[in-house]
């Protein structure tokens, strides 16, 4: 995909007005979630991963923050509610997985050939592999132009902005007294909450976990513990692809709900 298309006449620039009662049947239908495909986060969520908001999943090594992030660009990008941009961090992002998922997708979603639907979807998955805070900032600078040079809503356009994970890129920079890092941390935390509301995208990032005083907890800190609209912690059953997720942040639901849910063996 070219993120640096030509950018929109002036002619073409118009703002889509939504009346009330249509902003009520968009929320009955979902319009304004995007489905994980993980039935106990999208039900604990309303609907899934919220349009123009900035999501967490954190837990401990092994809890299933990949396979959350893998499940959300399969579905997103198989029901075509547009395309996906994928930042990799660590090498984790898993064709293999991605066509796994897919074959286990509801029959009511099959309406194509297994070879087909799978071409189809890996093309709407941009994987991008990003290591370090300077190429995140080169990677969201090219995807801001990007995003405004479209003007349609549809299948071609970034719907979902995955960073997993966004701890590995921040932590090595924030140590200490490093207060360049710092505000690093905090300008990447503007420019994807601005990306998610200007754009109506739906951001997912993971964060690790870290020891504490007592349980573990979310790293990056204080400064970063407000960015999020929406944390979530996953912890598996030992042993199982049995998951909890429960919401440790969040603007509607009340803290310390929670729901069950499993992910298929791999």
């Amino acid at each position: 995909m070219d993120m640096n298309e030509e950018q929109p006449h002036a002619e073409d620039r118009c703002i889509l007005w939504s009346d009330g009662m249509q902003l009520l049947k968009d929320a009955a239908e979902g319009k304004h979630f995007l489905p994980t495909g993980l039935e106990g986060i999208d039900t604990l969520l309303g609907g899934g991963l919220c349009k123009g908001q900035l999501t967490e999943i954190t837990g401990q090594s092994s809890s299933g923050k990949t396979q959350v992030c893998l499940y959300s660009a399969a579905h997103v990008a198989a029901r075509h509610m547009g395309l996906v941009l994928y930042l990799d961090t660590s090498n984790s992002f898993s064709p293999s997985r991605i066509a796994h998922i897919l074959d286990e997708l509801p029959i009511s979603l099959i309406k194509e050939p297994k070879d087909v639907r799978l071409k189809r979807v890996m093309s709407s998955i941009i994987c991008e592999s990003v290591f370090d805070i300077f190429a995140l900032f080169e990677v969201l600078d090219r995807l801001e132009v990007s995003l405004n040079g479209k003007v349609t809503n549809g299948s071609n356009r970034i719907c979902l902005l995955i960073i997993d994970s966004v701890s590995s890129l921040l932590a090595p920079i924030i140590g200490g007294k490093n207060s360049q890092g710092r505000s690093m941390m905090i300008s990447v935390a503007m420019i994807l909450k601005k990306l998610a509301h200007k754009h109506n995208l739906s951001v997912l990032v993971t964060n690790h976990m870290v020891a504490g005083n007592g349980a573990p907890k979310p790293a990056l800190g204080e400064s970063w513990k407000a960015v999020p609209h929406i944390r979530l912690m996953i912890s598996r059953d030992r042993g199982s692809n049995i998951c909890t997720a429960t919401a440790l942040k969040h603007t509607l639901l009340a803290c310390g709900r929670h729901m069950k849910f499993q992910f298929l063996p791999s």
